[in-house]
């Protein structure tokens, strides 16, 4: 399995802007597609942005769309999570999952999952 950790939450303001990382390790890393998903209080986690194995093909939640950018150096083995213009509804713990091969929307395909890292946003 790939053993994965997420960093860069924190607390911003509306309008702002974060950047999330996710580092892998235990595992190929190119071998994955990754995704990220959210899970804010009392909701469903939910599909956020998935990157493909190579980087070439990204898709996005139409809530996010426009306003973040999933992207990947896999000579770092790292996915990352721009976030531009959040949203008081962005407000979640977001997490970082890996699906070996093909990328998916499902959240059940994927096989591993970082610990989440919070993400607030205030008015």
């Amino acid at each position: 399995q790939v053993q994965l950790v997420e960093s860069g939450g924190g607390l911003v303001q509306a309008g702002g802007s974060l950047r999330l990382s996710c580092a892998a390790s235990g595992r190929t890393f190119s071998g994955y597609a990754m995704g990220w998903f959210r899970q804010a209080p009392g909701k469903e986690r939910e599909f956020v942005a998935v990157i493909s194995r190579s980087g070439g093909g990204t898709s996005y939640a139409d809530s996010v769309k426009g306003r973040f950018t999933i992207s990947r150096d896999n000579t770092k083995n790292t996915v990352y999570l721009q976030m531009n213009s959040l949203k008081p509804e962005d407000t979640a713990v977001y997490y970082c999952a890996a699906k070996y091969s093909g990328s998916t929307y499902r959240i059940d395909e994927y096989e591993n999952w970082g610990q989440g890292t919070q993400v607030t946003v205030s008015s």
